[in-house]
């Protein structure tokens, strides 16, 4: 099979979770620091990067069906990487089973990927899963280039080892990166063109460093320093665990104006024996409490999580506990899954594993739940002022897209550009999209 040698293009095909898509980025910029540059829209890549997540079921063999459809009609195929969290756990694996595949490399190793390039080029195969002490963010390059939403990984890896989760064996124990660090790439992506950053991490919560008094501080100080950037006017975080959200950080939902009302933090289920055997280490209770917290200094939070359903052992009843709790919160928006066992992790050979009929039918009953409170707190938006940060075109002549401050996505007709922050008033609301007229003022 002929592969391409020295390759002049590259294309990075992401999957899975926000920090997926910062380490895309990031491996984007390593690729163009190298002359390597994006192929164009339609047209074959001489490199293809398969950034792959490791959270589902059945990931590994979606990765193989993306390497067998990039073979070309001529027979050859480009250099192909696979990334990520399948990477890290199934490395031998993907070499042996694919042998168009010239690169594996892990998440915490692909600062090295120009090197490994060359080598591919040169015809090797060659793998690098390595957990090193090292950071790889030092030998990254500066941040040139960001839309009006950037990514910025602040923290990676994870402690916590639920049982039902591969994240700790695929991303490493929990790791801070320094504060002094952060600043400076929040300065560059402020400089390049973002106006909204996003703290990204497993557990982004649990972020600690040492600020430029020589203070310990957690994930609040941070933002307070990034919010006296003049030109950033948004921070968003994710994904948050209940373990980690201090008061100091509840605390600064209230007090930090540019830190968006907008808060993810997962519970996984609504049942303290299915909470207790996934390794969760919080109670219903506690985590309703967190949230009585938060709702008590930042009353118009928009909230979100993460359910699983279908967890081994998880009865009737204990599902019905699950929907209890969404009715309680009135989530604004959720993402929810049927459990799928990941090689490795303790809750793949629990007993009572729960049947796949059963676990569609819990999730169409929790979807329509979650998707009945979004709705409605689309609707209770009606009639609303808020800035609307403006990403992109819409579809009709004149029509742009954009967030509002509560993560909802929002159109509207008018005069603005890519990067503004326009006023408007919310006119409609629909299951996944609120529609807005401007106003006179241009915020900014």
């Amino acid at each position: 099979m002929q592969t391409s040698a020295n390759p002049k293009t590259y294309r990075v095909k992401s999957f899975g979770c926000q920090m997926n898509v910062y380490d895309g980025d990031r491996m984007a910029e390593l690729l163009t620091e190298q002359g390597i540059v994006p192929a164009p829209e339609g047209e074959d890549a001489d490199l293809v990067v398969l950034n792959t997540c490791h959270i589902r079921e059945k990931a590994a063999e979606k990765v193989y069906s993306d390497i067998g459809r990039l073979k070309r009609e001529d027979g050859s195929s480009p250099l192909i990487a696979v990334a990520g969290c399948v990477a890290q756990a199934e490395g031998e694996e993907i070499m042996a089973r694919a042998p168009a595949v010239k690169m594996v490399v892990g998440p915490q190793a692909y600062h090295r990927l120009p090197e490994m390039v060359r080598a591919a080029s040169e015809g090797q195969r060659v793998t690098d899963t390595d957990m090193p002490a090292e950071t790889k963010f030092d030998a990254l390059p500066r941040r040139k280039r960001s839309g009006p939403t950037a990514f910025l990984t602040v923290q990676e890896g994870c402690d916590k080892f639920c049982t039902y989760c591969v994240v700790p064996y695929t991303r490493g124990a929990e790791v801070s990166r320094p504060y002094a660090a952060l600043v400076d790439e929040a300065l560059r992506l402020v400089e390049a063109g973002a106006r909204e950053i996003t703290l990204l991490g497993q557990n982004v919560n649990a972020w600690t460093g040492e600020n430029a008094r020589g203070q310990t501080v957690g994930l609040e100080g941070l933002a307070r320093e990034l919010a006296a950037i003049p030109e950033l006017a948004r921070i968003r975080y994710t994904t948050s665990h209940p373990n980690d959200m201090t008061q100091a950080l509840i605390e600064a939902h209230g007090e930090i104006g540019k830190l968006m009302p907008f808060l993810h933090l997962p519970v996984q289920a609504g049942n303290d024996r299915v909470l207790k055997a996934m390794n969760r280490s919080h109670t219903v209770e506690s985590y309703l409490a967190i949230l009585d917290r938060v709702r008590a200094v930042r009353p118009d939070i928009a909230l979100s999580g993460d359910f699983i359903v279908g967890f081994p052992g998880e009865t009737d009843a204990e599902f019905e506990d699950t929907l209890k709790l969404v009715d309680a919160v009135g989530y604004a928006q959720c993402f929810s899954f049927k459990y799928s066992p990941r090689p490795g992790t303790p809750a793949a050979t629990m007993d009572g594993q729960v049947p796949a009929a059963v676990m569609d039918e819990r999730l169409q009953r929790l979807q329509a739940a979650l998707n009945r409170d979004q709705y409605a707190f689309n609707t209770a938006s009606v009639g609303k002022v808020c800035d609307v940060l403006v990403e992109r075109k819409g579809k009709h002549p004149g029509q742009w897209l954009g967030k509002s401050p509560w993560l909802q996505s929002v159109h509207f007709t008018g005069d603005a550009q890519v990067g503004q922050l326009v006023r408007v008033e919310i006119t409609s609301a629909g299951p996944n999209s609120l529609g807005a007229v401007p106003l006179d003022a241009l915020v900014s």
